[in-house]
């Protein structure tokens, strides 16, 4: 049975309260016509409480942008999986670039994050990528491969999580690798994820997220081992984010 596709839209530090009638378009839409897709938008930490009661019995679930490895504790400004939990998450995005460089985050760290997220009960959204610099010196797969080896626990051998491609050097940047560089890719990091978890690995999603947008979808969501997308700016209006969701499913 195929694996079902998951397109997630992470809001990044953008959206108010009244961004949430975008989510409850996108909600509506697909209540008219449901999706192949299994769709979900990560909010800012402050929205996701509002977000998943304006969205409760909808086809969209909601989720958090980060979480500490910790319960709880003295961590100022920080936010636990148990809390997302709370608020109304589901799944959470882990190891984005813009946490690996913007605040130092190495893949171990990520590890200890997909680790809280599974004692929450959250599905773990894991992202691995490459820099420009890395792509042009032939380390493409070299790197996101140990990234992904080092960013995923053994406790996922049995617990649902997905993860996602996404190129440093292609987020909000308007530049997309052409479909051969994407499957190739794709192609590596499955070939680790069945390694490592045998048939949970082999029905994983593998999404692919840096400047996907309703031009690009289609083509981007039929190549070898795309199961969904990670959008990011595209997926804060129903318009641009709905025809993203059509195109996988």
């Amino acid at each position: 049975m195929p694996v079902r596709p998951l397109v997630a839209g992470n809001w990044k530090m953008n959206g108010l309260s009244a961004s949430i009638d975008e989510a409850k378009a996108v909600a509506a839409d697909l209540e008219t016509k449901p999706s192949l897709a299994e769709v979900a938008i990560c909010p800012p930490a402050t929205l996701i409480a509002q977000m998943a009661w304006n969205l409760r019995g909808a086809l969209v679930g909601v989720g958090g942008q980060d979480c500490r490895a910790e319960e709880k504790g003295a961590f100022t400004g920080d936010i636990s999986a148990e809390q997302l939990k709370d608020a109304g998450a589901t799944l959470v995005i882990l190891g984005h670039s813009e946490r690996r460089a913007g605040h130092g985050e190495t893949s171990e760290d990520v590890a200890a994050k997909v680790e809280a997220a599974i004692r929450a009960g959250l599905r773990p959204i894991v992202c691995v990528g490459e820099t420009l610099e890395e792509r042009e010196a032939g380390w493409a797969v070299a790197v996101v491969s140990g990234q992904v080896e080092d960013s995923l626990p053994d406790v996922l051998a049995d617990k649902p999580f997905a993860v996602a491609y996404e190129p440093v050097w292609a987020i909000g940047s308007g530049l997309t690798p052409t479909v051969p560089q994407i499957e190739e890719i794709h192609q590596s990091i499955r070939a680790v994820l069945v390694r490592r978890f045998g048939e949970n690995g082999a029905d994983t999603p593998i999404l692919y997220g840096g400047s996907v947008k309703p031009a690009n979808a289609v083509e981007i969501l039929r190549a070898s081992e795309v199961g969904g997308a990670l959008v990011g700016g595209a997926s804060l209006k129903a318009e641009d984010f709905l025809p993203i969701i059509r195109a996988a499913g």
